[in-house]
């Protein structure tokens, strides 16, 4: 798995656990939804650390917690 599907694939991991969606996580995360959108299209080949933060802030979790995850453990270059 390439780092930008796992990315991806881990909010709407948490998207769906928490019953949100990626447009709603973009509105309480501050990130605009075309980012998100070239995340998971895979326009984005390297999400932005800040990013991913930004995202993690407004799922009220830290970097270490999303990335502690199987999705990263076998990452490509």
């Amino acid at each position: 798995m390439k780092l930008h599907e796992a990315v991806g694939a881990r909010i709407l991991e948490y998207c769906k656990e928490r019953n949100i969606t990626p447009n709603k996580l973009c509105t309480i995360s501050g990130v605009i939804q075309s980012t998100v959108n070239s995340i998971f299209s895979g326009r984005s080949k390297n999400p932005k650390l800040a990013t991913i933060q930004n995202l993690c802030v407004g799922l009220n979790i830290s970097l270490n917690t999303f990335f502690d995850s199987p999705l990263f453990d076998e990452i490509e270059d």
